[in-house]
C-alpha cells in the first residue's frame, strides 16, 4: 500500500484556500463530541449519545436529501439516550457533513490526501474556482450516494467525496505529475496515474461490501465529477488566453 507524501510538482504561489480547509476540517473535528479534546461534552455514555445526536443533525442522511424531510430519531438511539430533539435543514446538511470526521484517523487519512494534491489543483485552477469546486465535489458525491441509497437512514460524514473530487481533478491536470509516496520501507516516485488508478480501483471493487461502514459509491461520484470538471477546464484554459492576448 502506498502512503502519498507530498507532490513533486512545484505550486506557483502559496495554497491559502486547501490550507484553510485543512485548518477549517481540523477546528471543526477538535469541536465536535468525535474528538476527545472536547471534554464539554461529558465523558462515557454522555459523550457517546451527544456524538450520535450530533452526526444525525448535521450529518447527510440519504433518506432525508431525497425526500427533504427530517427523520424521527432512530429507536434505538432514543431507547439509549432518551428524547431527542432537533430542528434540521437536509441541505443544509450535505454541506456541513464535509466537515465532519468520525474519529482522528479518519480525519488524519482525508487531510494528507488533500494537502498532498490539493496544492497543485488550487494553483492551477486558481483559489475561487478551487474553493467552489471542492464543494461542487462535495455535494456530488452526497447526493450521488443519497440517491443511490435513498432508503438508507445512516448519516454521511467526512469529507472524501470533495477530496475525492480533487484527486480525480488532479489526474486530469497533471497526467504526467509524480507523487512521492512511501512504499514500506522506502520512499519513491510514483506517476499519479499508478497512486490514483490504483486508489479508484479499490473504490470501485469496494462497493459491494455492505458490511463496510465506508461510502465507497460517494468516493466514485466525487472523482469522476472532478475529473469531468477539471477537463472543461482544461479546454476552457486555451480560449481564455486567446481572447485575452485579442484583447491586448
Amino acid at each position: 500500500m502506498a502512503l502519498p507524501l507530498y507532490d513533486s510538482q512545484p505550486t506557483r504561489r502559496v495554497p491559502w484556500v486547501t490550507y484553510t480547509l485543512v485548518a477549517v476540517n481540523v477546528v471543526v473535528y477538535l469541536l465536535t463530541p468525535m474528538a476527545n479534546f472536547a471534554t464539554w461534552y461529558g465523558e462515557g455514555r454522555a459523550r457517546e449519545c451527544r456524538a450520535a445526536v450530533f452526526v444525525l443533525e448535521h450529518g447527510a442522511v440519504p433518506e432525508e436529501l431525497t425526500t427533504g424531510r427530517q427523520l424521527p430519531p432512530p429507536d434505538s438511539i432514543v431507547r439509549r439516550c432518551g428524547p431527542v430533539n432537533y430542528d434540521k435543514t437536509p441541505w443544509v446538511s450535505a454541506f456541513t457533513s464535509m466537515f465532519l470526521h468520525s474519529g482522528a484517523l479518519h480525519l488524519i487519512g482525508n487531510l494528507v490526501a488533500l494537502f498532498v494534491v490539493g496544492q497543485g489543483v488550487e494553483d492551477r485552477l486558481g483559489r475561487r474556482r478551487y474553493l467552489l469546486s471542492y464543494l461542487a465535489f462535495g455535494l456530488v458525491a452526497v447526493y450521488g450516494y443519497a440517491y443511490t441509497s435513498a432508503d438508507t437512514g445512516t448519516p454521511l460524514i467526512g469529507a472524501s467525496g470533495a477530496i475525492a473530487g480533487v484527486l480525480g481533478a488532479y489526474l486530469v491536470l497533471n497526467p504526467r505529475g509524480r507523487i512521492v509516496s512511501l512504499v514500506m520501507p522506502v520512499v519513491i516516485r510514483l506517476p499519479v496515474w499508478t497512486v490514483l488508478g490504483y486508489w479508484f480501483i479499490i473504490q470501485w471493487l469496494s462497493t459491494g461490501d455492505d458490511d463496510s461502514n465506508v461510502a465507497y459509491v460517494a468516493h466514485i461520484y466525487g472523482f469522476v465529477a472532478g475529473m469531468l470538471f477539471a477537463l472543461l477546464a482544461r479546454r476552457a484554459g486555451p480560449a481564455r488566453k486567446i481572447a485575452a492576448l485579442s484583447r491586448g
